[in-house]
């Protein structure tokens, strides 16, 4: 099971995201290079990199699994301001850019809102963006993520996924990562996950799938809202979640929590504290932890 969660690219930049994977018990990570509600900065530091390097083969963590995640606020579906819609891609080139030199292979990206755009034209500016961003030598690939739908929200339903995938020239370098939060959200019955994948091999085929953001929904399917609840405390659930991370043909596609940090009943209203450590450990013991709050309570007293 490859199973990891969202950590901070810290003061250590990727040696800090693996000093922090390793504290919950992960054998993968997600992180972005920088807060993920700006695109400020700063220069990777390779003598953090090779010692990040180091910790993950002493902690059995393979690097070809950890995943990077480009910032909420790059919209590349909404192209009315020329400045805006060009910084963006030449900040995400930048960032697969960034994940080469970390030796990072896939980053995940929201396609974007079309805004005042039709759905079909902005699909279409995702695909002439991504076709600007991808035209380099490159490595790290683009996971388009699969998105719950929130307004003009593009990427919500596997028709417009495969639109997008089906029209990037260099094919090599697009992949998908799924949100099960995202998708039932969008509309998808996660209790009949066997059906969504054999409709996902389908029509782009279930090999494109490079990851899965792991959440539980505050909201009933078809909500379209997109907020996420921590394992088994959602609509979704435990046994279903726990069924999908399992599945056996997914087995060799990294995993990653993205569930809320939680201040309830922890002392300290002011911090919030990360469930990650007990909600792996739910995978790992395939077993639902109805005292997760007053764990994360003791843990962090």
């Amino acid at each position: 099971m490859i199973l990891g969660c969202h950590v901070s690219f810290g003061n250590e930049q990727l040696l800090s995201c693996c000093k922090e994977a390793i504290s919950y018990g992960a054998n993968t990570f997600m992180f972005y290079t920088g807060a993920p509600q700006n695109t400020i900065r700063k220069d990777i530091n390779i003598n953090y990199v090779e010692e990040a390097k180091k910790l993950m083969l002493e902690n059995n963590i393979d690097i070809n699994n950890v995943i990077c995640h480009a910032p909420y606020i790059v919209n590349l579906a909404n192209k009315s301001d020329d400045e805006k819609w060009n910084f963006s891609i030449s900040f995400i080139k930048k960032e697969l850019e960034r994940c080469d030199v970390l030796g990072i292979k896939y980053m995940v990206l929201h396609p974007g809102s079309a805004v005042n755009y039709t759905k079909e034209e902005g699909l279409n500016n995702i695909i002439e963006a991504l076709n600007f961003i991808l035209s380099d030598n490159v490595k790290c690939m683009i996971l388009l993520e699969t998105m719950a739908g929130k307004g003009s929200e593009c990427g919500s339903s596997l028709e417009e996924i495969k639109y997008i995938i089906k029209n990037v020239e260099n094919q090599d370098r697009i992949g998908v990562c799924i949100d099960t939060c995202h998708l039932n959200d969008s509309g998808v019955n996660l209790k009949e996950f066997d059906a969504y994948l054999d409709l996902f091999d389908k029509n782009i085929g279930i090999d494109n799938i490079k990851c899965v953001h792991v959440n539980d929904s505050k909201n009933d399917i078809l909500s379209h809202k997109d907020r996420h609840a921590n394992i088994g405390y959602g609509t979704i659930g435990f046994d279903t979640l726990n069924y999908i991370v399992k599945h056996e043909k997914l087995k060799d596609v990294p995993k990653i929590l993205e569930t809320p940090y939680t201040g309830e009943n922890v002392e300290d209203k002011n911090r919030l504290y990360p469930p990650y450590k007990f909600e792996i450990e739910m995978f790992k013991n395939n077993n639902f932890n109805s005292n997760l709050f007053e764990d994360i309570k003791t843990y962090y007293k």
